[in-house]
């Protein structure tokens, strides 16, 4: 079982009980998904940025990346319909507590000048977006085989029902929000 859903069970549930009195352990908010998202705007232009993004996103989250397809042609972009244009996982159970773990203890911390992450990134209903600048945060990427640096967006999704136990949820899992 992994540290962090262990952690979640015997600590997260009773002090979330406590502090918001839930009548059910079924109501106390929980991680849903993970979905860590790569937009490739060269993707246009390079075909083989794609590959290289895909690969290294495959290498972070430990799980083969779906690639996204544009919806709608801009002319100005240079895009067509249906061209390739980014790459997104979709984290669930074991290997979504895993990434979380790995994000916290690991990467955040290796980022330059990091002081916390913002307190306003939550959307009203429970869910958190983080971005990350670049992937070399990663113990994973291996810093002389990177071509570029590209940023991906980290969306933690949960059933919390307000933004305040959701920041209280992440908060106990290990999330370093700015104080």
């Amino acid at each position: 079982m992994n540290r962090l859903k262990e952690k979640y069970t015997n600590e997260i549930v009773p002090s979330l009980v406590e502090k918001f009195n839930y009548t059910s352990v079924m109501a106390v908010p929980k991680l849903d998904k993970i979905v860590v998202n790569m937009g490739i705007g060269d993707a246009v232009s390079n075909a083989k940025a794609l590959d290289k993004a895909v690969e290294e996103l495959g290498q972070i989250t430990g799980q083969k990346p779906l690639v996204t397809k544009a919806k709608k042609s801009i002319a100005g972009f240079k895009l067509r319909e249906g061209m390739p244009i980014g790459a997104k996982v979709t984290l669930r159970g074991e290997r979504m507590y895993a990434f979380l773990d790995k994000l916290v203890t690991v990467s955040l911390p290796r980022v330059r000048d990091f002081r916390g992450i913002s307190n306003k990134a939550f959307d009203g209903r429970g869910n958190y977006t983080l971005g990350v600048k670049e992937q070399l945060i990663f113990p994973e990427i291996d810093y002389d085989k990177v071509d570029k640096v590209r940023g991906m967006d980290v969306v933690i999704v949960t059933t919390a029902n307000t933004d305040e136990e959701a920041r209280e949820l992440l908060t106990h899992m290990g999330m370093p929000f700015k104080k």
